[in-house]
């Protein structure tokens, strides 16, 4: 009997594809060096087994607000088992490394936090945990290199079998070392039933079929709406261009709540679809089926069967994204196995090393630059589509934080979205793909737009709960569907007292919705002082001392402690990093002070509170 073959287990837990990316790196890196690796979702993973691996990488992210991803939540429970004892995996060893950003407070919270606990379980661990870093000048991959080659050599000198070609290896650099992951079948023509299919079917059929798994189980939309307002809430003069989008459903209607959040999938400039397809010499009349390539382990895959062909240049336009998203660094290497250009071979080369990191950064991440400009700027290269489908990166839908009620605005969903444009250090300007194609929309085009609806991390409030609002910005949003809904409701019952605190640079050119929220200030309305509430306003710029929401919280501490103690719940959103923590540290202040207690004992209370359900966070980058 030999022994039984040694397996790198690579679990990643991914939210928005980072962690994947990351997870897959390191699996390629095993694998160069001689040692097989799987990597797995750890929903698709069986935990109990967890005891029986060797050797496991975790690769997980933190969300903002310190949440684990969706595909994490059941492994950690059953982690969480009391019964589990703290010899469960004594025989196992394993490395953590995290995503996340420093400029939030829960900074890798997740990766931290699992750490503890498989130590707990008895697992020993193999290097001290990596913790990547958006704030980093070359985002996680700062930290990941470094981690990596540390996590190389502890192996090899634990069991120098895990590594047969040693713990550091160089590249050949003329060979194609990978495979791609994917093949791609093409169909005749002829062959296909002519039914028509819905754009949802198409929508569905191509989503279904693309390599961003984390789209798989929703490929289908929900639902269309179609444009009925594209109104400018900015002034002229103001730094921001920020709309107020109303849309209407197209055939089925979809029940939402307040505070809830919808997914749009934009849709790409055509004339850069055309030029992406040219310039990779695709021809997009060609029909498609997509599945994963014969490995030893799997045999040839019954889903490309029972797949549907779609068209090449639908798949395209749906699926990938070819004109916002930066490519990853390993495109670049790819890249420069197909280049013929001896020059362009090189820079590719270089940019794929870690000496090139940094300026790949400044190059690619910094500037934003696309999958089409990339390679227009090596035109010697000529990718493989299955290269492509597998590299380029996929085209997300967009998350919009709701400010309709579907009380007071039926069969309506309005949005309240700042348009992103930015200049990169090299004086280009960029803009963001979902917003500023909203912004080009009229209701006269009548475009079908393909939704999803969601929670988001604000529950729609019962109308006996006092509300303490925090919305600066944009983060007026859901508040605005919270008070439309609560002046619905009081026409016909009692309901509890509402403050909500404002902010924005100048009160001339960036008060969004100020005739809304005067009017509801004014007698008898949903924020009157009379109602027992209140509208409380900071405009930033407006003085040369900068006044923000959490000095307005300050200023009012006494009536924010009455409505707390009458069991109000508090509610914060907006587009910044640090006002949350800002907002928090000012109740911290407002509750020692009353209760006469240090800030710890407040900071307990008001994390006794987020237990609770009644202080909830939704931020956005």
């Amino acid at each position: 009997m030999g022994e039984k073959p040694r397996k790198l287990l690579v679990l990643y837990a991914s939210q928005t594809g980072n962690a994947l990316d990351a997870a897959e790196r390191i699996g390629r890196e095993a694998e160069r060096r001689g040692f097989p690796a799987s990597i797995v979702s750890t929903d698709e993973f069986d935990a109990s087994s967890l005891p029986h691996e060797e050797a496991v990488v975790f690769v997980v992210s933190t969300t903002g607000q310190g949440d684990s991803p969706d595909s994490f939540k059941a492994f950690w429970r059953f982690l969480l088992q009391r019964n589990l004892g703290n010899y469960w995996l004594q025989q196992v060893r394993y490395a953590v490394f995290g995503l996340g950003d420093s400029g939030y407070q829960k900074y890798n919270f997740v990766a931290k936090k699992l750490d503890k606990r498989l130590s707990d379980l008895g697992a020993t661990s193999i290097i001290e945990k990596g913790l990547g870093d958006d704030q980093h000048p070359s985002g996680y991959e700062g930290t990941l290199d470094p981690w990596m080659l540390s996590l190389w050599s502890t192996l090899y000198q634990i069991n120098p079998k895990y590594f047969p070609r040693g713990p550091d290896v160089k590249i050949p650099q003329d060979e194609v070392i990978d495979q791609p992951k994917y093949r791609i079948l093409y169909h005749k023509r002829e062959k296909l039933e002519p039914k028509l299919l819905t754009e949802s079917d198409i929508i569905q059929r191509a989503r279904g079929m693309s390599p961003g798994k984390l789209f798989k189980d929703k490929s289908k939309p929900d639902c269309f709406l179609k444009m009925t307002r594209n109104e400018v809430l900015t002034k002229a003069g103001s730094t921001k261009d920020v709309r107020h989008f109303e849309f209407q459903f197209v055939s089925s209607n979809i029940e939402y709540e307040v505070g809830d959040v919808v997914e749009l999938l934009p849709s790409q400039n055509p004339s850069a679809i055309d030029a992406f397809i040219e310039r990779c010499d695709l021809d997009p009349e060609s029909f498609i089926t997509i599945g994963l390539r014969e490995t030893e382990n799997s045999s040839f895959n019954e889903e490309m069967i029972t797949q549907l062909p779609i068209k090449l240049k639908t798949f395209v336009e749906l699926t990938m994204d070819v004109t916002s998203a930066s490519p990853r660094r390993y495109f670049f290497e790819v890249m420069s196995f197909y280049a013929t250009a001896e020059h362009e071979k090189e820079r590719l080369q270089y940019f794929a090393s870690p000496e090139g990191r940094d300026d790949l950064y400044n190059y690619n991440q910094k500037e934003r630059r696309s999958i089409l400009e990339v390679l227009e700027d090596f035109p010697s290269v000529q990718i493989p589509f299955e290269w492509l489908v597998q590299l380029v990166p996929p085209l997300k839908p967009r998350a919009f934080s709701i400010s309709s009620s579907p009380l007071a605005h039926p069969a309506q969903v309005h949005l309240t979205v700042s348009i992103v444009s930015w200049i990169t250090p090299y004086k280009r300007t960029r803009k963001g793909l979902c917003s500023s194609w909203l912004a080009s929309l009229t209701p006269e085009q009548e475009v079908n737009i393909p939704v999803w609806f969601h929670k988001g991390s604000l529950p729609a409030p019962s109308q006996s709960l006092p509300l303490i609002l925090v919305g600066p910005g944009t983060g007026c949003a859901p508040f605005r569907g919270f008070i439309a809904e609560r002046a619905v409701q009081a026409q016909s019952s009692l309901i509890a007292p509402v403050m909500f605190f404002f902010g924005c640079r100048n009160k001339d050119t960036d008060f969004l919705y100020r005739d809304f929220w005067e009017s509801h200030a004014r007698e008898g309305g949903m924020l009157s002082e009379g109602k027992g509430g209140g509208f409380y306003t900071a405009f930033s710029r407006d003085q040369p001392k900068k006044v923000y929401v959490q000095h307005k919280i300050r200023e009012m501490s006494k009536k924010v402690w009455d409505l707390l103690c009458d069991g109000a719940a508090v509610y914060v959103a907006g587009s910044s990093t640090k006002m949350p923590c800002d907002v928090m540290s000012a109740l911290e202040d407002i509750v020692s002070e009353e209760t006469g207690g240090s800030k710890e004992v407040a900071s307990r209370w008001l994390k006794a509170l987020e237990k609770a359900g009644r202080y909830n966070v939704e931020a956005w980058s």
